[in-house]
């Protein structure tokens, strides 16, 4: 009598939903509503840090409602992150409609410290930004505050957050800040998403990203 060999146990067949990858969830990084600090003046640049650092801790200007694009982004978004900042805190209250925010200080703007120029050389708040940002960005110059290299540092760290949290299938939505959103957007392209939906840099505007 020839003894049969005992058969090899088999594994359990995989579902079909374990054979199918979870595609990630968009990230759409949004800037604030409008401050209510007005731009319509005219500064040195001494008085345009005095300035800039009220504009850090103000809130959005009266009577705001967000688009409904904004909104309809919000209220499919499975998780919305917001900066610590006033104006990041109000714009999230307005476009979230009770939805759970996640606030957090590595959204917050990278910093805009102006040089300094001669008392009588004045510019308006807008362009004041623009000349702050190009000596921080192109001479280093941020005054003992947060560096280029720490702010792409913060960027890369923000953006693997996202990608982390998008990674289970989840919309995400950040309420925060321009440049500091173009920062990350750089990194989530570097990582492989593409920009897919830009509205530029205004105030309640939006740029969403995938992973394709």
């Amino acid at each position: 009598m020839v003894d049969t060999p005992a058969s090899a146990p088999t594994e359990p067949a995989p579902t079909r939903a374990a054979l199918v990858a979870v595609r990630p969830g968009a990230i759409t990084l949004a800037r604030h509503g409008e401050p209510a600090l007005s731009r319509k003046c005219m500064l040195t640049s001494d008085q345009y840090r005095d300035w800039w650092a009220k504009y850090e801790v103000g809130g959005l200007r009266a009577g705001q409602t967000p688009p409904a694009d904004l909104l309809a982004t919000a209220e499919g978004a499975g998780a919305i992150y917001a900066s610590t900042r006033p104006r990041a805190q109000e714009t999230a209250a307005a476009a979230a409609a009770g939805k759970e925010v996640l606030t957090d200080a590595l959204f917050i703007e990278a910093p805009l410290p102006p040089p300094h120029f001669p008392s009588w050389f004045k510019l308006p708040p807008k362009y004041w930004g623009g000349v702050a940002r190009f000596w921080w960005h192109a001479f280093n110059h941020h005054e003992g505050q947060e560096t280029r290299r720490e702010a792409e540092a913060r960027a890369e760290q923000a953006a693997q957050v996202l990608i982390g949290r998008a990674s289970s299938g989840q919309d995400v939505l950040v309420l925060a800040h321009g440049y500091f959103n173009h920062m990350v957007g750089k990194r989530l392209k570097a990582a492989g998403w593409k920009l897919v939906h830009n509205q530029g840099f205004r105030y309640w505007s939006q740029r969403r990203y995938e992973r394709r």
